[in-house]
């Protein structure tokens, strides 16, 4: 028996009566639904978490150049730009969220957490938090159970997909994330953890998914920086035990609402927002020229 990650009110109910952590339920659900055994969990879960460290350092110290020539080593340059405009700490957040999702975008290995197109805010806030907290490993690990949980029920309850709900589902569920972890993490309680995700969420509402020359570099990689930024502020809020007003769940809801509302060409087509630029369809005609330079002779339409 296990919770099914149907709501947060749920889920803050289910710990509560059986007496158990929030990331606990997480690994009961692991275990009882997907048939992993707890060892396994906690390995897989180092293992993403060396995966996500490893992203980073690769962006901001190897070449990530894509081959469309919208990446072009961001991160590196973010990372060693001598004016912080806030804090050499937030200076780190930003560059590192943009190195995870360039090496994504430079076809490198990341976490999909929850997917590629977000692949740099997990990394780029947990890496961030564990150096100025001197967290433990184990207690980011608790924090991307934590963040597994937000998932699940963003998951059942909207999307975590931008063909499906927009770049909400993405770089917003990944922020959301994010921002639960964070708050886990520097002690915060249930009320507070949920706070930031609902925070977070209306922070996020209504992105759409456009991807340039439907490749997922540009605006995607800028956005993951954003949205770390965003995890963090929320954070912040909920742990001063600012009320997010709207309920968290009620949240979810609106943002699932609004995916489905959103028109198609919104949604990971390619055919609005900055890809529909005169700038965005003029890249996206020199990449499928690119493309087909490369093609192999067997293969060219005659």
């Amino acid at each position: 028996m296990s919770y099914l990650f149907e709501s947060f009110r749920g889920w803050k109910l289910y710990c509560e009566e059986k007496k158990i952590g929030i990331f606990d339920s997480v690994i009961e659900y692991e275990i009882t639904q997907k048939g992993n055994s707890e060892e396994s969990i906690w390995e897989g879960l180092q293992k993403a978490y060396t995966v996500m460290k490893e992203a980073v350092d690769t962006g901001l110290n190897e070449e990530m150049t894509s081959r469309s020539g919208m990446i072009n080593n961001g991160a590196k340059k973010v990372y060693r730009h001598p004016v912080s405009v806030l804090s050499p700490e937030f200076q780190r957040l930003i560059s590192r969220a943009l190195a995870a999702k360039e090496v994504n975008s430079c076809m490198g290995r990341v976490v999909a957490a929850p997917t590629a197109g977000a692949s740099g805010i997990l990394p780029g806030t947990l890496y961030t938090l564990q150096e100025i907290h001197g967290l433990s490993d184990r207690k980011i690990l608790e924090g991307l159970l934590v963040g597994a949980g937000i998932a699940l029920i963003i998951e059942e309850k909207a999307s975590l997909a931008g063909a499906v709900g927009g770049c909400q589902a993405e770089t917003g569920s990944a922020a959301a994330m994010a921002s639960g972890a964070i708050v886990y993490c520097l002690g915060g309680d249930f009320d507070q953890i949920f706070n930031a995700v609902a925070i977070t969420i209306q922070c996020m509402l209504g992105l759409v998914c456009d991807p340039v020359a439907g490749l997922v570099e540009i605006p995607c990689v800028v956005r993951n920086a954003s949205a770390a930024a965003i995890a963090n502020s929320s954070a912040q809020i909920a742990l001063a035990n600012v009320s997010a007003v709207i309920p968290v769940d009620e949240c979810v809801e609106a943002m699932g609402e609004i995916g489905a509302s959103m028109e198609s060409r919104y949604k990971e087509t390619a055919m609005g927002g900055l890809a529909a630029t005169l700038t965005g369809q003029e890249i996206a005609k020199r990449v499928l020229i690119q493309d087909i330079e490369i093609l192999p002779d067997e293969i060219l339409p005659e």
